[in-house]
């Protein structure tokens, strides 16, 4: 009785399509499950992650679980995410594909997870990392530590969303620091972010993760562009 008040006043809506979820669903509804583009980038051995920072970054496996299209469901669904304090879709996201990784060798001797950081004003602001929820779940699926006091940003940006490609790429450099080297030395690292478009947030990290020693990193994205 009380449930059905607070969905009269309060009702859940599916944050992808923005359409009234049905008792049985959560988050996301059952007809954008089926209908948002998944790449099944790990299940095909695809190499598009990869070729994104081909010649700039040394990869060991490379992943996404969405396209991402302008004005699309999958944006709505990050847009929910990082500024609207939706933070549990990040659980269902990294539940979703941790699921799937968790069964592939490529992604079995993963040792930690690291999640691309925002800096502590940016952190202070928004009240949560948009990827934590994200890269926690996926570490849970694979038995990895997750670790969030390795990779550091120590310059304060704005927000890369309006930003022209070549803009965001010229706009990354020394901006990451690298704290407790040891947790992840002669490791295998799965960075995990939100978004990669250019690449030039993941090669800044995986530059800077690289001074540890012969550390092994792959990286782990909800959507490519």
């Amino acid at each position: 009785m009380v449930k059905s008040i607070v969905n009269l006043f309060f009702p859940k809506v599916c944050y992808a399509c923005l359409n009234l979820l049905n008792d049985n669903e959560d988050t996301i509804c059952l007809d954008c499950r089926h209908d948002l583009p998944i790449t099944n980038f790990h299940f095909d051995n695809n190499d598009a992650v990869k070729k994104v920072l081909y010649g700039r970054a040394e990869l060991e496996h490379g992943t996404a679980l969405f396209r991402f299209e302008k004005k699309g469901n999958v944006q709505r669904l990050i847009h929910n995410l990082k500024y609207k304090d939706h933070e549990h879709i990040g659980f269902v996201l990294g539940n979703w594909l941790g699921g799937e990784l968790k069964t592939l060798d490529a992604y079995k001797n993963i040792d930690a997870v690291i999640p691309v950081p925002l800096h502590k004003n940016k952190l202070k602001k928004r009240g949560y990392n948009q990827v934590a929820k994200f890269g926690q779940q996926i570490s849970e699926a694979l038995g990895a530590d997750y670790l969030d006091d390795v990779l550091i940003k120590i310059t304060n940006t704005k927000s890369q969303t309006t930003k022209a490609r070549f803009t965001r790429w010229m706009n990354n450099d020394e901006l990451f620091a690298l704290k407790n080297m040891e947790l992840i030395d002669k490791k295998h690292i799965l960075v995990v972010d939100d978004l990669i478009t250019t690449g030039a947030t993941l090669e800044a990290c995986i530059g800077v993760l690289n001074q540890a020693k012969n550390v092994k990193i792959s990286i782990a994205t909800m959507a490519i562009a």
